[in-house]
């Protein structure tokens, strides 16, 4: 059967999709903001239609836009790529509603992984590891919880994320401090201020494993990345496999996140995250991610599996086309995320005309991007230009392959990223494979403006 596919999303994710729909023959509706009719995805989809204006609030995040623009031009199904609308239960919702296929997990799914104080629980029933924590709506309960937990200690929102509502305490006198600013911000962004206690880990890896399931019960995991280089909770590498865990934590990881896909009869692709105790050799669930990652290049590197078609089919009913020992993974795969970011002035935004871009090539080398040269990357949206994706036979091997790509890509126009990227996967520590969560900003970006 013939597809026509909605893409409710912009940049380079907009453009990997396409190129999966038309690897599968289904025709492609791109919506863009006023800001974006100009973009590789607007020139590369089957038809693009204007969403509403250049803020997100009004073309991306508009549920009501996306949905009519779909039902109008005539689509069977629903791409959200991440970030905008991706988790929205109400978008999944009003896609059924008009006949359209969401591809993303069901508005169930969506509604209890958003709620991260249900989803530890549910970690915690199916016997995966937690950090020990829990929850607070008052000063007493907090400071019974730091009691119980420890010091260090992390005060951060209960719903919600990316860093806003989280502050670190490292000694109960700063409890009441913490807790009355945690929770004053996590109201102001979420509109809930409960907030969410838990053990400091010092010394972490970010570690998350892959999942895919179909509507026919089965559901297998390809094994997990590695996201520790990271900026005020955001990634900036990312690779797979994570080379400095042992066997047996690599089958608590992939056992633990089967087992909740397998709880909630998941459906889609889906990330369940860890973070990695280095000095405990300990892990402990995060939350689940319900929907196609940034970092989603690297797996598909080492296992040589299209996760975007497979995402769609499965959507459309289709069993997934591997079991689980279909699943290996070979070499090492290293994303670099290149932004319009200034370094030297804290990553602000370096948004305009892109004057030069020449993209290093050969063997071993991926580049995810929309960017072209001569294009204007506007200041309304992420400041995401291109993911830089290395395979080689070993994590050396991608590393010192990155290093050239990094130093043969030619970029004039906006202050980027790329620069800051060298610096990092040249230096000792990542090429040893001793940085941790806090490394970039304690080694790297230390001194520099916050």
């Amino acid at each position: 059967m013939t597809h026509r596919i909605f893409i409710a999303n912009r940049g380079e994710i907009a453009v990997r999709i396409i190129e999966a729909c038309d690897r599968l023959g289904f025709e492609t509706v791109l919506g863009v903001s006023r800001a974006d009719t100009a973009t590789l995805g607007a020139r590369r989809a089957t038809r693009s239609v204007v969403l509403g204006g250049p803020q997100s609030r009004d073309s991306y995040l508009s549920v009501a836009s996306v949905v009519h623009a779909a039902v109008a031009t005539g689509c069977t199904a629903l791409h959200p790529g991440y970030g905008f609308l991706s988790e929205r239960a109400d978008l999944a919702r009003a896609c059924a509603d008009n006949g359209i296929v969401f591809i993303g997990p069901s508005p169930e799914a969506l509604e209890a992984l958003g709620d991260k104080l249900s989803a530890r629980a549910m970690a915690t029933r199916l016997g995966v590891p937690v950090s020990p924590g829990g929850t607070a709506s008052s000063l007493e309960e907090v400071e019974r919880l730091g009691a119980e937990v420890g010091f260090p200690i992390l005060v951060k929102a209960a719903h919600g994320g990316g860093g806003r509502g989280m502050k670190l305490v490292t000694t109960a006198e700063g409890l009441a401090e913490a807790w009355s600013l945690a929770s004053s911000e996590a109201e102001a962004a979420f509109g809930d201020g409960t907030v969410f206690l838990e053990r400091y880990v010092a010394d972490a890896k970010h570690v998350e494993v892959q999942i895919l399931g179909d509507r026919h019960g089965h559901q297998i995991h390809l094994g997990e990345r590695e996201c520790s280089v990271q900026y005020r909770y955001q990634k900036v590498v990312e690779e797979s496999p994570c080379a400095a865990l042992d066997q047996p934590t690599r089958d608590v990881l992939t056992t633990s996140a089967l087992a909740i896909a397998r709880e909630l009869d998941y459906v889609g692709l889906g990330t369940v995250e860890f973070l990695y105790d280095v000095a405990r050799r300990e892990v402990a669930f995060l939350e689940v991610n319900p929907r196609l990652q940034v970092e989603h290049p690297v797996t598909e590197q080492v296992t040589g599996v299209d996760l975007v078609r497979e995402q769609i089919l499965v959507a459309l009913g289709e069993p997934l086309s591997l079991a689980q020992d279909d699943v290996a993974v070979t070499g090492h795969a290293i994303e670099c995320r290149i932004t319009a970011q200034d370094p030297a002035r804290g990553l602000l935004p370096s948004p305009g005309p892109v004057k030069r871009w020449r993209p290093p090539v050969g063997g071993g080398i991926r580049l995810d991007t929309h960017v072209y040269q001569g294009y204007d990357f506007p200041p309304y949206y992420d400041a995401l230009m291109a993911k830089l994706i290395v395979w080689g036979a070993d994590r050396d091997a991608a590393r010192t392959r990155m290093e050239q790509a990094l130093a043969d890509f030619e970029i004039v126009g906006p202050v980027t990223s790329r620069d800051l990227l060298a610096r990092i996967v040249a230096h000792p520590d990542f090429a040893d494979d001793s940085v941790t969560t806090h490394w970039l900003a304690d080694t790297i970006l230390t001194g520099e403006p916050a």
